[in-house]
């Protein structure tokens, strides 16, 4: 089994690098994923989630309110440490258990972890790809594409590792700051020095 970080700032196209290389023959692991599994009701973050922020987090349909969270969390230190303290060692669980069904294969494990260069869980991966593009590009589509404000976008990129952090990571880079086209030409790069590892 070969273990490979993926990272990258927010907007910076980390998911479509991911989709993109499971179509070549990557196994993934989305610590993203993983964070909705811990959080739906029932999973083990969301009742302390609740009891720690108050039932304003909570969806009229029962589930949390990320955008909620969000608004109560970034740009408030300690609020995100108490978020991160009941998220992050649940996720780290159950990357560990996937990793762990792996173990005896020879696939190339893709670990999505956004905040990899920030957390402990960066000493699972062998290497790192961190996909990279220019802030100002990301903050465009996040508002284009996901609905961000460019203040709320701009707030969540802070609370991030610098780019020139991730890049001081990097064992691979993909730039993003392209087309599609442009992404799939950087992909198919990354996927030949995977082959290569």
């Amino acid at each position: 089994m070969l273990v490979v970080g993926l990272t990258g700032g927010i907007g910076s196209g980390k998911s479509s690098v991911a989709s993109r290389l499971v179509d070549r023959g990557a196994v993934l692991v989305d610590a993203d994923a993983l964070v909705r599994e811990v959080q739906a009701p029932g999973g083990p973050a969301f009742t302390p989630i609740v009891e720690r922020f108050g039932r304003g987090v909570v969806a009229p349909d029962g589930t949390l309110d990320r955008q909620a969270i969000a608004d109560v969390v970034f740009g408030n230190t300690e609020e995100l440490a108490a978020l991160n303290a009941i998220v992050h060692p649940l996720v780290a669980a159950g990357m560990a258990e996937r990793l762990g069904e792996l173990a005896e294969t020879d696939e190339i494990v893709i670990l999505d972890i956004p905040l990899l260069v920030e957390s402990s869980r960066q000493s699972a991966a062998q290497y790192v790809i961190v996909v990279d593009t220019p802030e100002d590009v990301a903050v465009a589509r996040l508002v284009e594409h996901r609905g961000f404000t460019e203040a709320d976008a701009r707030a969540r990129m802070k609370n991030q590792a610098s780019r020139r952090a991730r890049l001081d990571r990097a064992s691979f880079v993909v730039d993003n700051s392209g087309t599609p086209a442009d992404l799939d030409a950087e992909v198919a790069r990354c996927w030949a020095w995977l082959q290569t590892l």
